[in-house]
């Protein structure tokens, strides 16, 4: 009778410790680190100190009066104190009395100037992905409001929006419309800054646009044609699907852009007027550089406009990974 020797079971690897596997890590893959160290310290210095040291300010009570200072020889030493969520309390019941008007309004500016830069932007895109004569100019000319710096662009449509002597209030009476006063009056001041910042962002979502709609497999066009589809229902049942990793990313993006839209409202009306073109962003400016400046306030205002928008992208990409999963599954 034969007897089969079953072979000794292996012995499991001994962990490695956290501490020697660190080392390998570093030791083997030196070079990447090295050369995303320069980065990392430029974002600490940049980004993450500004916004733990801002974070530090909303919970004190830090005005330009009791702020550390030199005067000539003299030193004067802080004297704000630690007051914890007081500041927050104070934004968020209303109690500081200016903050759900802006929100209010910044959301209306940020709906308003995302859709029509994905509806123009979209439907600018479908044009020029046709062949036409002369498209690498309109392509060109096109694009050439996303080259312009927003500072010279606010100060451009300043002088066309101007009351007196303004291009379109001359415009307007050629055709026997009486002018209109674009920046002073509140309701046309917002209709002013909204048409400025769609002016300057369209250009990216068509850019963004057309490049998705390049993706887009022509046979799909050409099937779906064949099965008797409408322009339409191609659109709906081709385009739009082909679209959609390419637009969810630009609407985030535009709507994160849109929401911190500072040069626009800043340098086109400074808020005005009586505060009406004033987003959160701005006001939060004002606190902290006019008057007797807060800067307590102001950090409190940037520590809640950034939660919102880091809630909204994490809410938005969980939605847009539920379509897409329902969409495959």
């Amino acid at each position: 009778m034969t007897t089969t020797t079953l072979p000794a079971p292996a012995e499991a690897p001994a962990p490695v410790p956290p501490r020697r596997r660190v080392r390998g890590l570093l030791t083997r893959h030196w070079y990447a680190w090295a050369m995303i160290a320069p980065v990392v310290l430029v974002l600490a210095v940049l980004v993450l100190y500004p916004l733990a040291h801002g974070v530090y300010l909303s919970l004190t009570d830090a005005t330009e009066m009791n702020s550390g200072r030199t005067i000539g020889v003299n030193e004067i030493p802080a004297t704000y104190e630690f007051i914890g969520l007081e500041n927050y309390f104070s934004v968020l019941s209303g109690a500081d009395g200016a903050f759900y008007p802006r929100l209010l309004w910044t959301v209306q500016w940020t709906v308003i100037c995302v859709a029509l830069h994905f509806t123009i932007g979209l439907a600018l895109a479908l044009l020029l992905n046709r062949a036409l004569r002369m498209r690498t100019l309109y392509r060109m000319l096109l694009i050439l409001p996303w080259a312009v710096p927003p500072f010279v662009a606010a100060f451009g449509w300043r002088l066309i929006l101007n009351d007196e002597g303004g291009l379109l209030n001359a415009v307007l009476n050629v055709v026997g419309i009486p002018g209109v006063d674009w920046l002073g009056q509140p309701l046309a001041a917002k209709v002013s800054v909204i048409m400025v910042n769609v002016w300057l962002g369209v250009p990216f979502m068509m850019v963004a646009l057309l490049g998705g709609l390049q993706t887009v497999p022509k046979e799909l066009y050409e099937a779906a044609e064949v099965d008797g589809a409408s322009p339409w229902q191609r659109f709906r049942a081709v385009t739009l699907p082909g679209l959609r990793p390419v637009s969810g990313t630009v609407i985030l993006l535009g709507t994160i852009w849109t929401f911190n839209q500072f040069p626009v409202i800043a340098l086109l009306t400074g808020g005005g007027p009586g505060g009406a073109t004033n987003i959160l962003v701005t006001e939060a400016y004002e606190r902290a550089f006019q008057g007797i400046r807060d800067y307590a306030g102001a950090a409190t205002y940037g520590a809640i406009i950034a939660s919102m928008l880091v809630v909204f992208a994490f809410s938005y990409r969980r939605w847009l990974q539920r379509q897409a999963s329902e969409v495959l599954g």
